[in-house]
């Protein structure tokens, strides 16, 4: 086993957090905003002891900021203010208040690829080929076919409607604008140094106001190559094509980053975490991570949520995966970060994927508890800053298959069904494919009101008032109130054992955030087992990925002493520490051992 790099190991407060993702609409709604039923900055702040009781040090909330909610927040028309459906920017005030009350912080989230085609920025980019604020955005004129019919500059898809192209024609000034997402978000153009220096200003806006870093939306699609060039054909057949390789991790995109390090971010003591999709290269990651770049504290590796992924296709697609796969990706990204000095987000859930415990394991009523906490013994072991997504700590599940289709609200969805249903008008069968593909991947999933207790709409709005949307129809029984006052013989509920993992973890912060990794077993297809040390301590994390017993050979360089918790019952596992182990249906275990 390589040695560890020099820094990996240095104790730093961002490195030990949990952060806790918000996704505000669905979180809490007080009535506090403008919007009925919709979650509000009130309400995060009414849950801050929640969150405190459980271990959380710093929420990140995704945008709050003024939008015409095209993309739910991810279109901001405003960086300075925040959007009346969330409240104020006083609102804001209060929390960060409350939250240094509670020794806890706030992490916003920057969307600078691309704003609101509603930003005043824009506004005067498109008002004229000459505007000052013109070249702020990215414009291009149009090609010409053989008969003279007007084209977009190149073949790039759309992110969020992959059968449309990535230009929007502006018929006022005869130009193409690049807009990834929707046509409502055009892509700032990060070559202007004067876009730049205004992305830094709403940066130390924030920081200034008491945030302590930030989430960075798709980072690494900020520097576009020069010319535009057509991305490679991978869907045949179709009008364009997933230009991803052509934008993400650009040619000036680590310089672009480094200064918004050397201007801005190394002012202050800060987190920050760049969401980085379709970036595998281990070399390209470090690059940003690593401990002596000068550029970010981490990122988010989209390996793990990739994983049901067709391999060069775009997120909506099905493959069934090898189990195998959980334990060769997060062994990758744990010897590279130990290795390399870089520095890794432990997260397998957020507001962009369906919920864990449908997508790993099994979310039945049988065994629905168990996977949740097999993920949480998973994450809470492995190294990394460690991201919590509103409700996985109450093992939240997808959306019943029985709901109408007219129930998914995400624009990604939305474009989804709509492209499949106009491709074959008169095929049932593939619709039937484009309902399963959703109730299996879609954002929704995790955009489904959090459920606080059994009462009219899951605690989450009062009563008489319909939430944006639908709470799922679990939530009598599946609810943090019951979660947290649970009383079961030798039992926790999947919050007290979130609890409990998250103080392990901090209490012993030494083996399991700066501790050494190995694999402990490359045989076993259903297990993923490894060992966390230091010189002087060890412990081993056994999980069985699968929905059957396993016989499981204790290998001896296990060395473990005894099992201190597992996620069968709240006292020890009573097994054997050498030989096999009978290892019952999704079951994990957790062991002290000889380093």
């Amino acid at each position: 086993m390589a040695p560890m790099a020099k820094h990996f190991a240095e104790p730093a407060w961002w490195k030990e957090s949990v952060i806790y993702q918000v996704y505000p609409s669905s979180f809490k709604s007080t009535g506090s905003g403008n919007a009925p039923g919709w979650g509000d900055i009130k309400g995060i702040t009414s849950q801050l002891d929640y969150l405190k009781h459980l271990g959380v040090d710093i929420i990140w909330s995704s945008p709050i900021f003024k939008s015409p909610q095209v993309d739910m927040g991810y279109d901001i028309s405003d960086y300075y203010d925040i959007d009346p459906k969330y409240g104020t920017l006083e609102d804001v005030d209060e929390l960060i208040r409350e939250l240094k009350k509670r020794d806890m912080k706030l992490m916003m989230d920057l969307v600078v690829n691309h704003s609101s085609d509603q930003n005043p920025w824009f506004q005067e980019s498109r008002s004229s080929k000459d505007n000052p604020k013109r070249d702020w955005y990215i414009w291009q004129p149009a090609k010409y076919d053989e008969q003279g019919n007007r084209k977009p500059p190149n073949n790039w898809s759309m992110i969020l409607g992959e059968a449309n192209s990535a230009w929007t024609w502006d018929e006022k000034t005869q130009e193409y604008y690049l807009a990834l997402f929707t046509p409502e978000q055009p892509d700032l153009n990060w070559r202007n140094p004067d876009l730049r220096a205004a992305v830094h200003d709403v940066m130390k806006f924030w920081l200034d106001r008491g945030a302590c870093g930030f989430r960075m939306d798709v980072i690494n699609h900020i520097s576009k190559p020069d010319g535009y060039p057509d991305a490679p054909i991978t869907n045949p057949g179709a009008p364009y094509q997933p230009g991803y390789s052509m934008y993400c991790n650009g040619p000036h995109m680590n310089e672009y980053i480094r200064e918004l390090n050397d201007k801005v971010l190394s002012k202050y003591d800060t987190v920050t975490v760049g969401e980085m999709p379709f970036v595998k290269d281990p070399k390209e990651i470090i690059k940003v991570v690593g401990a002596e770049r000068k550029e970010l504290r981490m990122i988010f590796i989209f390996d793990m949520v990739d994983i049901d992924n067709l391999p060069g296709s775009f997120r909506l697609t099905l493959r069934d995966w090898p189990t195998t796969d959980i334990r060769d990706i997060e062994t990758k990204y744990q010897r590279l970060m130990i290795e390399h000095d870089g520095w890794n987000s432990m997260f397998i859930e957020n507001h962009d994927n369906p919920r864990s415990v449908s997508r790993y394991t099994d979310d039945s009523d049988q065994y629905r508890e168990l996977g949740a906490k097999l993920l949480c013994l998973m994450q809470t072991t492995l190294s990394g800053t460690i991201y919590v997504y509103q409700g996985e700590e109450l093992g939240m599940k997808n959306i019943v298959p029985e709901i109408p289709i007219e129930e998914y609200k995400d624009v990604e969805s939305i474009n989804y069904y709509k492209k499949i249903t106009t491709m074959y008008p008169n095929d049932p069968e593939k619709a039937n494919q484009a309902k399963d593909c959703l109730q299996r991947k879609a954002r929704d999933h995790s955009r489904t009101p959090v459920q606080w207790s059994a009462g009219p709409n899951a605690g989450f709005c009062p009563e008489g008032i319909e939430p944006w949307m639908i709470v799922n129809n679990d939530y009598q029984t599946v609810n943090a109130e019951a979660q947290r006052n649970f009383q079961g013989q030798d039992q926790l509920s999947v919050l007290q054992f979130w609890k409990r993992g998250l103080q392990n973890r901090k209490d012993n912060k030494d083996v399991f955030v700066y501790g050494d990794y190995e694999l402990l077993d490359n045989a076993t297809y259903e297990v993923f087992a490894y060992k966390r040390k230091t010189v002087t301590r060890a412990f081993v994390t056994v999980l069985n990925f699968s929905g059957k017993e396993v016989q499981w050979k204790v290998p001896s360089q296990a060395a473990v002493e005894k099992w201190v918790a597992g996620n069968y019952t709240a006292s020890a596992p009573e097994k054997p520490v050498e030989g096999t182990v009978t290892l019952g249906a999704w079951e994990g275990l957790l062991g002290t051992a000889k380093p």
